[in-house]
């Protein structure tokens, strides 16, 4: 009995870390995609800039 309940927990913790990790990746490669493409953005308007 005891035995089934471990295996369900560990089943369930797996299955929650899996998501975090895709979730994970998922943020990663969003955020990365908009600084990209504001870093491009920022490039392009290089004459345009003053300090």
């Amino acid at each position: 009995m005891d035995m089934e309940k471990i295996y369900l927990t560990m089943k369930h913790t797996g299955a929650g870390n899996l998501i975090l990790g895709i979730l994970s990746i998922c943020f990663g490669v969003a955020a990365g995609t908009l600084l990209i493409i504001s870093g491009a953005n920022l490039l392009k308007r290089k004459k345009h800039l003053s300090f």
